[in-house]
């Protein structure tokens, strides 16, 4: 298994867990916390959520932004060889004819 690959499998399970995370979220700021009895009751610690929320929203997404780095690094590693022979300064020769002939020769058509 190459680097790449796990960064690649590390790449969609961030991705999965940043989708999560954000769809649990309220986009009006109330978060899990509202479900609970709103912002002025605290049950068990839940007022905190959207900050918790807010926080691994932030790190997740940090997370999947390096983690396309670091695998973007492997990938530049790996294929250190060109695929093109332009790339690698072949000249490629002219492959038009010098001369064109002067008349098309005309070809009989025969009816069979």
């Amino acid at each position: 298994m190459s680097t790449f690959s796990i960064f690649l499998a590390l790449i969609i399970v961030v991705s999965f867990l940043l989708i999560l995370v954000i769809m649990v979220q309220n986009p009006k700021g109330g978060g899990l916390s509202s479900s609970f009895g709103g912002s002025n009751q605290q049950l068990g610690g839940v007022q905190k959520t959207t900050d918790f929320l807010d926080k691994s929203t932030w790190v997740l997404a940090s997370l999947l932004l390096a983690l396309i780095l670091l695998s973007n690094i492997t990938i530049s590693n790996r294929s250190s060889a060109p695929e093109s022979s332009l790339l690698n300064g072949e000249v490629i020769e002219n492959t038009v004819p010098e001369e064109l002939p002067a008349e098309i020769p005309e070809v009989p058509i025969t009816e069979e």
